[in-house]
């Protein structure tokens, strides 16, 4: 399985547009070579580079198996949110302190059954959730600075 984002190449720099420092909106992202299967995806995004361990940016799940992509600035309606690290049910952008660039971890789960979590879950409970569900899984990773 394959992720891309029409706003950011693998290891480049994620647009201002795209982080708390401009209009904190998510990247669109699109997806190809799914394995058969599937029912649903699951994405994270995750900061590995945050001063205090990973920070988590984005949580989402349920996303339609038939869909190979999300729009800029909107989820599908049939996904369930979890809560970030920002105490938020929604994406919050890369916000990293001065200094170093950080990279942002964008992971999409193919899954062969919806996941049982709570809307509002954090990371760790949706990864129990996932155990023994997931087809396959597809990277793409993006940096940001100060």
């Amino acid at each position: 399985m394959r992720i891309a984002s029409t706003a950011f190449t693998e290891g480049g720099f994620i647009p201002l547009r795209h982080t708390c420092d401009g209009a904190d909106v998510s990247p669109a992202l699109s997806w190809a070579d799914v394995p058969d299967g599937t029912v649903a995806f699951s994405l994270l995004v995750v900061d590995p580079d945050a001063p205090g361990g990973t920070f988590v940016h984005w949580v989402v799940f349920n996303i339609g198996g038939n869909r190979r992509g999300m729009e800029e600035g909107r989820t599908p309606p049939e996904c369930q949110l979890g809560t970030n690290d920002f105490g938020r049910a929604t994406y919050s952008g890369p916000c990293p302190p001065r200094g170093n660039p950080h990279s942002y971890h964008f992971t999409l789960y193919a899954m062969d059954a919806r996941v049982a979590a709570r809307k509002g879950c954090t990371m760790g409970e949706l990864e129990r959730a996932m155990k023994g569900h997931t087809l396959d899984e597809a990277h793409i990773i993006g940096l940001y600075g100060r």
